[in-house]
């Protein structure tokens, strides 16, 4: 197979992006991968500006859209929704498990979809925030490339519309449904259709939202602290765990993508990230997946600080 783009600030940064490419290949993993050093701009990447159906990693862009709204008075925070179970968005964790209505502030709900990936919570705020408005307002500020085009629940109704509600036949059409051109059989993995975003556009984004140079300052700074708080981090912390480091991250999983992007701080050092990958394989647990991104992640962080 042919290799795609790739490139490094130094023969060692393009030997390790090549090394990434090669491992993930392996495993039978297509992705885009980029890491940069926040303060001195170094980085490698791996086909950086390839587009990718974007799972929760969405609920970032949206998560700014939103603390945008809020800081500049346009939204109250403290607005208080219900969300009533018959009307909730598909999802394992949080409010989208809830067997009664909840309540909950908005603040609170931007929260809760950053930390714990809660879909309910993110189409509550697709509510007050539609998926084009969002858009809007990232072109605004100069994001090109990042295009937020459906809430949550449509990503889950694309596949079950195809698939049904078996999503083991979902994960393999997700594999077979490909088409040319970044085409195919499922809307929510068709990059025409579905949100998407390259490596490169989530780390610029990431790196603006980490230097203050994007929406309110108050905005960045509760986007910043929401992925602090990120409950688990499998594919970017898997091999940097430790007491010095600081992960902050939002990672996104549909049927074969594992995706996960954030800023690792290391002593004086930040490092922007964006793994994002799609499997060639049907299982629904591949730790050898995880555990791959979380080497390239770990290697790149050595490298860049």
């Amino acid at each position: 197979m042919t290799a795609p783009p790739m490139s490094g600030d130094s023969a060692e940064l393009l030997a390790l992006a090549d090394d990434v490419w090669h491992r993930w290949r392996e495993l039978r993993v297509h992705g885009g991968f980029v890491a940069r050093n926040i303060d001195t701009g170094r980085q490698l990447c791996v086909d950086p500006d390839r587009p990718w159906p974007l799972a929760s990693v969405a609920k970032v862009p949206l998560g700014l859209v939103v603390a945008d709204r809020i800081a500049r008075g346009e939204l109250p925070g403290d607005t208080m929704l219900t969300l009533d179970p018959a009307d909730r968005s598909y999802g394992p964790t949080g409010l989208s498990a809830f067997r009664h209505p909840a309540t909950c502030a908005v603040d609170d709900l931007l929260l809760q979809m950053i930390t714990v990936s809660d879909n309910a919570a993110a189409d509550a705020l697709f509510a007050l925030v539609p998926p084009a408005e969002a858009t809007s307002r990232l072109r605004q500020w100069d994001v090109d490339t990042i295009h937020v085009r459906h809430p949550m629940r449509l990503m889950y109704e694309a596949a079950t519309r195809i698939a049904g509600p078996d999503f083991t036949l979902g994960r393999r059409l997700a594999v077979e449904g490909a088409r040319p051109w970044g085409g195919h059989v499922i809307d929510s993995l068709d990059v025409h259709r579905a949100t998407v975003g390259s490596a490169a556009a989530l780390v610029d984004l990431l790196c603006r939202i980490w230097t203050d140079d994007i929406a309110e300052p108050a905005a960045t700074a509760a986007v910043r602290d929401a992925m602090s708080r990120q409950l688990l981090s499998p594919r970017i912390g898997a091999d940097l765990q430790a007491d010095d480091i600081r992960i902050a991250g939002k990672t996104g999983s549909f049927l074969t993508l594992r995706h996960e992007i954030g800023v690792v701080s290391w002593g004086a050092s930040r490092v922007a990230v964006a793994a994002l990958t799609t499997s060639e394989r049907t299982a629904r647990i591949q730790h050898d997946v995880d555990l791959a991104v979380g080497a390239a992640v770990r290697d790149a962080v050595e490298a860049l600080t």
